[in-house]
């Protein structure tokens, strides 16, 4: 026997229903409550899965920047130690001491841009903070499936 047999005529299932959960068990056949619980347990997990794709997506934004910002440092590396093996050759070579300074300069500017870019690559990859809302509905989810919410 359905729920809906027990309902006066004219009164609507849902949040207005006056069903109490006892007479609602007492009244509810098998396949009913089962059918309740099946459809409780897909809309929780269809929306933990959206949550977690959402949280996903926004982590791995952030962790995209980061990534390019430390490739950028990477760069910087890679021209710092070019220019400083150019400079030593110079150096060592006994060329013009112009074309030497000159190189140490430029492998000097390179540096502070690694090391600029290498900061911030890192304070950004901080700020990645996986996915602390599914992480935290999840752990709710086995006292909410033994009628134990917790807000």
């Amino acid at each position: 026997m359905s729920t809906q047999a027990s309902r006066p005529v004219g009164s609507h299932p849902g949040p207005v229903d006056d069903v109490s959960a006892h007479e609602k068990a007492d009244t509810a056949s098998l396949g009913d409550i089962v059918g309740d619980i099946s459809s409780g347990l897909s809309t929780l997990m269809r929306q933990e899965v959206a949550l977690a794709k959402a949280e996903a997506r926004e982590s791995a934004s952030q962790a995209g920047k980061a990534a390019g910002l430390f490739s950028g440092a990477a760069l910087g590396g890679w021209m710092a130690a070019l220019f400083l093996s150019l400079a030593v050759w110079e150096w060592i070579a006994g060329a013009i001491d112009s074309r030497a300074w000159a190189a140490l300069i430029v492998m000097a500017i390179w540096a502070l841009v690694a090391a600029i870019l290498a900061a911030m690559g890192r304070q950004d990859m901080r700020r990645v903070s996986g996915m602390p809302r599914t992480l935290e509905t999840t752990k709710r989810v086995p006292d909410a499936l033994k009628g134990q919410e917790t807000t």
